[in-house]
């Protein structure tokens, strides 16, 4: 398990451009201006995502075009793909194994697990999702993307208990954080991490969640800020290793 974040997504330097993504769906009228705000925006996501930038772009458009009609986005999400969902995502990958394999739980959409796929071809990535619609979507993605390194499983994630054992775990916006340690664990191998998608207050779900990483013998966990373009805001990450130092 790599421990230390990598260089799959480091972030850069780049000019200020509205709500931190490509394309005019996040531009809220035309003009010369807004024009180079899309190219400042585009120049920004190429230089982020790199070789996976077609790939993601695609998804994007995708989940803007059919997302709310396929009960995946909120209607207000439309306008703020790039900078709510798909930097959001991608702020995880840094703190990923770059081999081995990553189980996203509850991949609903495919965030993270569709940007994690693309930005890591060679991590095998588990998606575990227990709505059959969003099960065909997820599969309908993996296929527009030519994603060889995606899985879909239908099912809850601890259904899967004893099924296979995967290098880390991930989620965002799925549960409380000691819920995400109960379901989330059992599917670490020994030297596996947790690697969650959380938000601002995760600092108040710590007390209880700590209690049941003791009981499971899991490591305690370090909550972080991750950043992927300067215009986007950071976002929180928490680590937690499978076993605990004392063992």
């Amino acid at each position: 398990m790599n421990s230390q974040p990598h260089d799959g997504a480091q972030a850069f330097e780049a000019p200020p451009v509205q709500d931190g993504g490509p394309g005019a769906d996040e531009l809220s009228s035309e003009g010369p201006d807004d024009v180079s705000r899309e190219t400042a925006a585009r120049d920004a996501a190429l230089a982020y995502f790199g070789q996976a930038f077609a790939k993601v772009e695609l998804f994007a458009n995708r989940l803007a075009s059919d997302g709310e009609e396929r009960g995946l986005i909120g209607p207000r999400e439309v306008d703020r793909i790039w900078s709510r969902h798909i930097y959001n995502s991608a702020a995880v990958v840094p703190y990923l194994p770059t081999t081995g394999s990553v189980a996203d739980l509850g991949s609903g959409a495919g965030l993270p697990g569709i940007v994690i796929a693309a930005m890591l071809p060679s991590v095998q990535v588990m998606l575990i999702e227990p709505m059959e619609r969003r099960c065909t979507w997820l599969g309908e993605m993996s296929d527009a993307l030519e994603l060889s390194n995606v899985e879909v499983k239908r099912g809850r994630a601890e259904e899967f208990h004893g099924a296979f054992e995967v290098d880390a775990v991930t989620a965002r916006a799925v549960a409380s954080l000691d819920k995400l340690a109960r379901i989330g664990l059992p599917l670490l191998r020994e030297d596996g991490e947790l690697v969650l998608l959380k938000g601002r207050n995760v600092e108040r779900e710590v007390p209880a969640a700590r209690k049941v990483l003791r009981r499971l013998g899991a490591g305690d966990p370090t909550i972080l800020r991750a950043a992927t373009i300067p215009v986007v805001e950071d976002t929180v990450v928490v680590r937690v290793p499978r076993r605990g130092s004392a063992r």
